[in-house]
Parts: C-alpha cells; sequence; structure tokens
C-alpha cells in the first residue's frame, strides 16, 4: 500500500463521505476507519464499501490512549484524518463535559500518540483536523469569516472545537507535527442524522409533523454539500501546507426560515401535496441560548491556493437532498427507532 491513513469518526455523516471517497478513489491507500459508534456513527453508512479490501474498520475511542498506541503501532499510519466528535450545539448545552472530553481530550491524546508514535521522523506525514466555523462565533450582516479571524466561540460544542485547532497548531509549533486545519460551513446531504436541521424538517414534513424553528428563523448559515467537502478534505490531504488553516465554504447564505420554506415547496412536490401545504408545519419555538446569528465562509484561500470551489447549485443539492431521503426511508426509519444500533452487533458482535 502506498499510504495507510487512519480516519477518526468515518461512521458519522461527513466522515463517512470522507472514508468512501478515499476507499474508491484510492484503492493502493489502506484506509482504517476508528469510530466509537455512538448515537451519530452508524455503519450502514458505509454498507457499499464494507467489504473493500483497502478498508478495515475499528471500534474505538479516541479518547483509548492503549487502543491508539496498538493501532499506531500496527498500521504504521502515514496520516490522520481527524473527524471523530461531538458536534450538535444543543446536546453540547445540555451536557457540555461530553463535549471537552471527546473534543478536547480527545484530540490531545490523538495528537500525543501521533507524536510519540512517528517520533520526529514526520517527512510524508500528515495529521489533518476538521474543525467549524463556529470557533469564529457570530456574524453581523456584513463581512466574512476568514483564516485569521478571532476566535470568539459562544457555546460549548464550538468553544470545545476552537480549543481542539488551538491544542493542534500548539503541536505543530512545539513539536514540528506536521499538521492542518480546516474550518468548513454547515454540511448537508445523504446520511446526515436527523437531528439536524434539514433531514429533521424532511422527516417532518413527510411525516406531517411540526417543523420546529428557532426564534424567528432569521439566523443566517451558509451551506455546503457534504460531497464538496469530502473532495476539499481529499485535496487538503494531499497538497495542503503544514501549519497552515483552510476556510471551506458554500458561498450560499440562507436564513433558516427561507431554508424550511424552501423545503416545503419541493417536499410539497415530491409528495404531490397541494402548494404550500407543508409551510403549515412551520413551527415557531423559543431561541437556544447562545445562538449565533449568521455564519459566512471566505474560501478564497483554498480557491486561490488549490483550486477548490462548491460544485454543485444550492436547490439542486437540497433536492438530491430530499430525494436521497426519500429514496432511502428505510435508512431514515431505523435511525429514527434506534435498530441502526444492532447492525454493529450483526456485522461484528454475533459473528
Amino acid at each position: 500500500m502506498e499510504k495507510t491513513i487512519l480516519i477518526t469518526g468515518g461512521a458519522g455523516f461527513i466522515g463517512s463521505h470522507v472514508v468512501r471517497l478515499f476507499v474508491n478513489k484510492y484503492p493502493h491507500y489502506q484506509i482504517i476507519n476508528l469510530d466509537k459508534l455512538t448515537y451519530a456513527g452508524n455503519l450502514q453508512n458505509l454498507k457499499d464499501i464494507e467489504d473493500a479490501k483497502n478498508y478495515e474498520f475499528v471500534k474505538g475511542d479516541i479518547l483509548d490512549t492503549e487502543l491508539l498506541k496498538t493501532l499506531f503501532s500496527k498500521y504504521k499510519f502515514d496520516g490522520v484524518i481527524h473527524l471523530a466528535a461531538e458536534s450538535h450545539v444543543d446536546r453540547s448545552i445540555t451536557n457540555p463535559l461530553e463535549f471537552v472530553q471527546t473534543n478536547v481530550i480527545g484530540t490531545a491524546n490523538l495528537l500525543n500518540v501521533a507524536k510519540l508514535s512517528w517520533n520526529g521522523d514526520f517527512e510524508n506525514k500528515m495529521f489533518y483536523h476538521i474543525s467549524t466555523d463556529e470557533v469564529f462565533g457570530s456574524l453581523g450582516k456584513e463581512g466574512y469569516f476568514v483564516e485569521t479571524t478571532p476566535y470568539d466561540p459562544r457555546s460549548p460544542y464550538s468553544a470545545s472545537k476552537a480549543s481542539s485547532d488551538h491544542l493542534v497548531r500548539a503541536y505543530f509549533h512545539t513539536y514540528k507535527l506536521p499538521a492542518i486545519i480546516s474550518n468548513c460551513s454547515n454540511n448537508y446531504g445523504p446520511n446526515q442524522f436527523p437531528e439536524k436541521l434539514i433531514p429533521l424538517a424532511i422527516n417532518n414534513i413527510k411525516n406531517n409533523k411540526n417543523i420546529p424553528v428557532y426564534g424567528k428563523g432569521d439566523n443566517i448559515r451558509d451551506w455546503l454539500f457534504v460531497i464538496d467537502h469530502a473532495k476539499a478534505i481529499d485535496l487538503l490531504f494531499h497538497q495542503g501546507k503544514a501549519g497552515e488553516t483552510y476556510n471551506i465554504g458554500g458561498d450560499n447564505e440562507w436564513t433558516n426560515l427561507d431554508l424550511i420554506r424552501t423545503l416545503c415547496s419541493i417536499m410539497d412536490e415530491r409528495l404531490n401535496r397541494e402548494k404550500g401545504a407543508s409551510e403549515k408545519l412551520i413551527t415557531f419555538v423559543t431561541d437556544r441560548a447562545g445562538h449565533d446569528m449568521r455564519y459566512a465562509i471566505d474560501f478564497t484561500k483554498i480557491n486561490q491556493k488549490l483550486g477548490w470551489k462548491p460544485s454543485l447549485d444550492f436547490k439542486q443539492g437540497l433536492e438530491s437532498t430530499v430525494d436521497w431521503y426519500l429514496d432511502n426511508e428505510d435508512w431514515l426509519n431505523l435511525i429514527v427507532s434506534g435498530a441502526y444500533q444492532n447492525y454493529y452487533k450483526d456485522q461484528y458482535e454475533n459473528r
């Protein structure tokens, strides 16, 4: 194998798309997927590649130092793509310490094991840490987040991700560990856990349930199709410069309310409902604590340095996302029921 790569959190939403891309695009790479399989990790996301010769799944926790040392010793990793994280703001408000454990301590543990295992031999090595635009805080009506925007996290989730970013930079500057960071805007697309806004709305509309919208629905987010994000990660892993940070955005700002209304319109078409029928399900709820008003990413750097830009028009991406969820009702039903967690037992523990 030309390279052996550890991808953490590879059974999650973004991680599964990255794993699939690398397994299929690089048959001469060995891809090891390490995932704890918490509520958001789902091996059914990767059923199409689970038997690939260059792919292996390991159930485990990035907090488990001995497991990480064993994996680094066994596979002699050339690179790490670190996606394992607790990522839902609402959950972080309810249980902040869980986010500190996974996102801060877990990242520090992974960095330290990589440093010890590579033991100063950093040639052709790379530690790639995937972060979020939420570390920058909240924007007003004007302006964009750039790579040098000061950090100003507003939730336990974004604070934990900001902390992990600082640790990655510290290991680069102190130990010369070759590392890069990318901060991305909101992702959408297939296989997203249905607590997130777009799949939650699709599922609720399909089942004629209320669609909860925080406050007045005027919070603005920049949306990025998950496969475009995976392609950016591929590009940065291979061509990114150690010590650098790159912003990955969709150039695609929507208020939450306009996004939901657009989803309602698409769903009315797909479900042969009367025009405007699904909008009646919109229900405004008390705003979330510390809710950032606007995120918007300036991705000039990755565009000019490496030629990356989003490939998909948002309306087209949204329609394809709706179609995927409607065509994969079994996947969604398993998630909602919690039965997807039995898949791991059937696939691994019961053999």
